[in-house]
């Protein structure tokens, strides 16, 4: 049992967590045996993912006058809070490990205030990281500069294609004037 000066610094760590924070989700966790649990906290260390299970009256005063106020309504039962400061990584963490145990639930999120039920998340959670939206516009910005160098690649080409047989013929012919 948590005493006042435990729940307060509790309450803090929170409040600086979710100050911070893109997007929170949460999801119960009943019956999910502690080896996977362990593999999950693990997996959201990996990704930069504050990961607590909170009792849910703390996690309620910790998100109070935020932008994530909405989400207090939803914290109720057993609950796991994935905290992150990348927009996908909590959704991304707590979803893809609901694919894999039937028993980690996800029940709701909040992204940038807005409200998100299950089936947001889960859309939040399949968009790509931002190192990988960054690969890719930058691969889309390099198309046009490739297309043009090997353009100009074959215009070289072709142009001393052009020359080299313009080149061989005076050649030829004053081998054959030394010749005579």
């Amino acid at each position: 049992m948590l005493n006042l000066n435990d729940k307060k610094a509790v309450v803090a760590e929170i409040s600086a967590k979710v100050a911070s924070a893109q997007t929170i989700v949460v999801a119960e966790y009943r019956g999910i045996q502690v080896g996977h649990l362990t593999q999950l906290r693990a997996k959201a260390r990996a990704e930069g993912v504050y990961l607590r299970v909170l009792k849910n009256t703390l996690a309620r005063r910790a998100v109070e006058g935020t932008a994530f106020a909405p989400l207090a309504s939803e914290l109720t039962g057993p609950l796991i809070y994935s905290i992150s400061d990348d927009a996908v990584a909590a959704a991304k963490v707590l979803n893809d490990f609901a694919k894999t145990n039937d028993k980690l639930v996800i029940k709701a999120g909040n992204y940038a205030g807005k409200s998100l039920d299950k089936a947001a998340v889960a859309a939040l959670a399949n968009i790509p990281s931002r190192e990988v939206l960054l690969a890719q516009v930058l691969g889309m910005m390099l198309v046009p500069v490739a297309s043009f160098t090997r353009g100009l690649a074959a215009l070289a080409a072709k142009k001393s294609e052009g020359d080299a047989p313009a080149a061989a013929a005076p050649a030829a012919e004053s081998t054959e004037a030394a010749a005579e």
